[in-house]
């Protein structure tokens, strides 16, 4: 390749293109730093120093006398309101939305950043004021989403309903899980206050949402029982199993003793016999367990139980074993097993919780809506100690199709 002598003239011009340049941005920045106030390097100095305070109070000054330092304003806002200055984050925001010089991009942001202060402080009535007038111009996911919140918060379940719909729409993501939970709220509502008509179309709603809403039918088993239709009731509950199987025992104890209202108690064993070996869970088991023990004594209770550890081994299963052990055991040997009872027992009650699949917070009870993270049915239906022997009897159920 032949060596061109145009690039000896081309490497000077380049050269010097680059130093003009950087001499034009070293004199924008030089007369940019002689126009910023005394204040702010001040401000800076002290947050350099580990003086927060003195340095917001540099830091509003600058910014009430230079009303052109929008950005310091939304900073000094945000750090009002993670120190828990609420009030202060407040007239920040409020005296950006009352300008009316502000740039549309900024003025959403201005009255988003006073929606999160008014969220922070409980006020969610003025939140709810601030978003309801953006999402009229705005009708972006993140208006609908902080809505949301405030309704939940609120627990005006229809306008979350009405919220979670245009959030579908914003987000572009399904929300008839969440729906039909709001539906079911509704339908507690009706039931607490005797409306029962109106709690069954509520939960009519939540399963028109979400088909699979297996809480709509667990609720609807519950309250046909209680008024005495347990044909109906049973039927009810028996529809989980097209939604969910894991749910059963969720709905076991209540299933058994409508059998006996019915005084089919020896049908309603068969049953629950059936669904623990399709579908093992260590509350259905417990039931079925109580009810054999009910029905055909404690013999028969010990060799339902053996048998199910035996066919999947956990430790609360084994602990109920013991226990059926126990009533079984001549005196003499009762002390060793009572020992091994505490030892087992002591382990398997920290095994036996439901986890919250979405943030880990874990639970002695079930709970649709997570107390920690908000999340609606992010619990399994299957306690902790049970997770890893439901996952091997489904691989051994998909093995043998």
């Amino acid at each position: 390749m032949e060596f061109e002598f145009w690039w000896l003239l081309a490497l000077p011009v380049f050269f010097g293109m680059g130093w003009v340049a950087a001499r034009v941005d070293l004199r924008s920045l030089l007369s940019e730093s002689r126009q910023m106030p005394s204040s702010y390097f001040r401000g800076l100095n002290f947050l350099l120093n580990e003086q927060p305070d003195k340095a917001i109070e540099s830091f509003l000054l600058v910014a009430k006398e230079h009303p052109d330092t929008v950005e310091l304003q939304f900073a000094l806002g945000s750090l009002f309101r993670r120190r828990g200055e609420v009030d202060r984050a407040i007239r920040m925001h409020q005296d950006l939305v009352a300008r009316e010089d502000l740039p549309p991009d900024e003025r959403r942001q201005a009255s988003f950043e006073l929606a999160e202060d008014y969220f922070k402080a409980g006020l969610l009535d003025h939140a709810e004021q601030v978003l309801a007038k953006m999402a009229e111009a705005d009708p972006s996911a993140d208006v609908h989403r902080q809505l949301l919140d405030i309704y939940i918060q609120e627990k005006d379940w229809a306008k979350a309903i009405g919220a979670a719909k245009k959030l579908e729409v914003s987000a572009k993501r399904n929300y008839q899980k969440e729906i039909a939970n709001y539906y079911c709220e509704l339908a507690i509502t009706e039931q607490v206050h005797g409306r029962g008509e109106g709690a069954d179309a509520f939960l009519a709603k939540a399963l028109e949402a979400n088909r699979k809403c297996v809480r709509a039918n667990l609720l609807r088993g519950e309250w046909l029982a209680r008024a005495g239709k347990h044909e109906e009731a049973i039927a009810a509950w028996k529809a989980i199993e097209s939604q969910d199987p894991a749910y059963f025992g969720l709905a076991a104890e209540g299933m058994f003793e409508s059998y006996r209202a019915l005084g089919q108690l020896g049908e309603g064993l068969a049953l629950l016999r059936g669904l623990q070996h399709s579908y093992p869970g260590l509350d259905l088991l417990n039931v079925v367990y109580q009810a054999t023990a009910e029905q055909e004594g404690d013999e028969a209770a010990w060799r339902l139980v053996r048998d199910e550890v035996r066919r999947n081994p956990t430790l609360v299963g084994l602990d109920r074993l013991v226990d059926a052990e126990l009533l079984r055991a001549p005196p003499d040997k009762r002390q060793d097993l009572q020992l091994m009872k505490n030892l087992v027992h002591s382990h398997a009650q920290a095994l036996a919780v439901y986890l919250c699949a979405n943030c880990g917070f874990r639970a002695r009870q079930f709970f649709w809506q997570c107390p920690a993270c908000g999340g609606w049915e992010t619990f399994s239906a299957r306690r902790t100690a049970e997770l890893d022997t439901a996952d091997r009897h489904l691989a051994r159920i998909q093995i043998g199709q």
